[in-house]
Formats: structure tokens, C-alpha cells, sequence
């Protein structure tokens, strides 16, 4: 089983308007809400790749209950933690080509659930073979909450997939206890480095850096031209196809799904890493954010190219 860590999740409200008027009345009839979160949109994918899937994290009120009742009708095992507070919504308003985004902070987590939250995650190390971990804390949680969960992680010989950015990846890089892989993107690596990164001379450069030694898989994405991956000590550079994108939303946590999956079945070097970045392509084909047509993911793997370069 692959448990997926979600800490901070939200009911994803999207509003689809032709035309967006200000300081007025906007009727609304194309409506969707799903249960949201970057790790949830790991589970969704994994879950159309028939793996056995559990999601975690804090859940509070008629919106956490909201989206307990949707993970549970999806076939995803619900591992969350209930608090006091009330899960947060994220409303998207698409017009006119735009979207307008309205996120709320979330709930604040107190000691006594941040306790609860690890006593029952070193029991769900336990119970699963691979965990992902996938966005933002909520308020409430110290900086090094990730770090603690790798620590518990480790000491199961658990591999984790680490998802996240800022000064919550920079934690996780000093600390001794090292996920199996991240996934930066181009942006994101040049914030991790303190430098601007704008070709692949300066990814390869910056893949080599010593923060990234002690870590086997960092994937960096870099938007539709594909992505350069650093497997220990080797670096490739992959290709992937070019698609009519629908909706790339989600694309990157579909990525981490696909490296899960991988983990999962076994899957090693070149064949794991077409098989990682083939949910990404997949997901921006789909309208539904956090989704893939299984079906063609041996197509898409066939158009992958992947190019050792160093």
C-alpha cells in the first residue's frame, strides 16, 4: 500500500463564468467540487493505476466530512486525523480565458493533534510500503514537521517521495534523514541554490550540488520540454511528448504518483523514469485536475526519450 500525506487539504470549489464583473452579482451554474490538495490529487492517480492507496493528514468539520465521504467512494483508504478546526475551501473562478483563485490559510493545528498526527503516522509507516508527502503545512505546525516524519519513516526503512518547496525543503535537506526522492521544478531549484538556473549546463551543474548527494532520485520538471532527472550520481535529460493541454494543474503531483507507482512495482532506471513522467503528460490531457487515462500510459511511455548526459 502507498500512504499519501496530505496535511493541509481543501474542498476545491471551481466556478466556470463567461464573463467576471466586479462589485456586482455573479450567477454561477457550472459548479464542481472536489476534494483538493496536492497529495489527494497523488491518491486519485494512483487509484487509477489500481494501486492500494491511503491518504493522511488533518481533517475538521462539514468540509473535512465532505471530503472523508468523496475519498471513501473513490476507494481511498481514509488514514486522517480529525481536529477542531474546520478544513479550509479553495475557490477558482474561471473567465474569460483567466482564473482567479481564492485560497483560505486553513485551520490552525494545535500541539495535542500535531502530537496525535505523529504517534499515528509511526503506525502507518508501518502498515505501508512507500509514502508520499505533497505541499504546505497548515498553521500550527513547526518548519520541521516534514523532517520528523522522515525521521519516523526511517527507522521502518519506509521510502518517502517528498513534494514541497521554501524553507520546509530546505529543513529537510540539513537534516540527517533524506527522502528517497524529491521533485523541484526549473524555478524551484534555482531558489534552493540561490541562483537563477536557465539551461541545462546550470541544472546538471546544480544536480551536483552536495545538498542532493545523500538523496538517490531528485527529479527537476521543467514544464512541457520534460525534465532532467539525478539517479545517485548519474543525470539524464528527458523528453517527453508534446499533447494539446487541457489542464497541466495537478500535472506535477501526478508526477510523484507515477514515481510511487513505479517504486511500487518495481520499475528501475530508465523504465522508472518514463513511467514517473508519463502521469504528468497524461494529467495535462485531462480536464479533471489530479487525473490520467491509464489506457495510455504505454503510449506515452513509448514516447519518451531519456538521454544520459552525465
Amino acid at each position: 500500500m502507498i500512504l499519501t500525506v496530505t496535511l493541509n487539504p481543501s474542498v476545491d470549489i471551481s466556478y466556470t463564468l463567461n464573463e467576471l464583473s466586479l462589485d456586482t452579482v455573479n450567477r454561477v451554474t457550472d459548479v464542481t467540487k472536489t476534494a483538493g490538495g496536492k497529495g489527494l490529487n497523488v491518491s486519485r492517480v494512483l487509484q487509477h493505476l489500481d494501486e492500494d492507496v491511503a491518504a493522511s493528514g488533518f481533517l475538521g468539520g462539514s468540509l473535512g466530512a465532505f471530503i472523508r465521504t468523496e475519498i471513501s467512494e473513490q476507494g481511498i483508504e481514509d488514514f486522517f486525523v480529525s481536529i477542531d478546526g474546520e478544513t479550509r475551501n479553495c475557490i477558482a473562478v474561471l473567465h474569460e480565458g483567466q482564473q482567479t483563485e481564492i485560497l483560505e490559510s486553513g485551520p490552525v493545528i494545535n500541539k495535542d493533534e500535531a502530537v496525535q498526527f505523529l504517534d499515528k503516522f509511526s503506525a502507518y509507516v508501518q502498515k505501508v510500503d512507500i509514502v508520499t508527502i505533497s505541499g504546505s503545512l497548515p498553521k500550527g505546525l513547526e518548519n520541521d514537521f516534514y523532517a520528523r516524519l522522515l525521521e519516523i519513516a526511517k527507522q521502518y526503512d519506509t521510502p518517502v517521495l517528498l513534494d514541497t518547496k521554501g524553507e520546509l525543503l530546505s529543513h529537510v535537506l540539513e537534516s540527517k534523514n533524506k527522502p528517497f526522492l524529491i521533485k523541484p521544478n526549473q524555478d524551484e531549484l534555482g531558489d534552493m541554490l540561490g541562483e537563477k538556473v536557465t539551461n541545462e549546463v546550470q541544472i546538471a551543474d546544480a544536480l551536483k550540488s552536495r545538498q542532493f548527494t545523500d538523496i538517490p532520485w531528485v527529479v527537476v520538471t521543467t514544464g512541457a520540454s520534460g525534465a532532467f532527472v539525478k539517479h545517485n550520481k548519474d543525470i539524464y535529460r528527458v523528453t517527453t511528448p508534446k499533447v494539446d493541454a487541457v489542464n497541466p494543474v495537478g500535472s506535477g503531483d501526478s508526477v510523484i504518483a507515477g514515481f510511487a507507482s513505479g517504486l511500487s512495482r518495481g520499475f528501475a532506471d530508465e523504465k522508472f523514469i518514463k513511467y514517473g513522467l508519463a502521469m504528468g503528460v497524461l494529467n495535462a490531457m485531462e480536464a479533471k485536475t489530479g487525473s490520467i487515462n491509464p489506457e495510455k500510459k504505454e503510449w506515452c511511455m513509448d514516447q519518451i526519450r531519456v538521454e544520459k548526459i552525465s
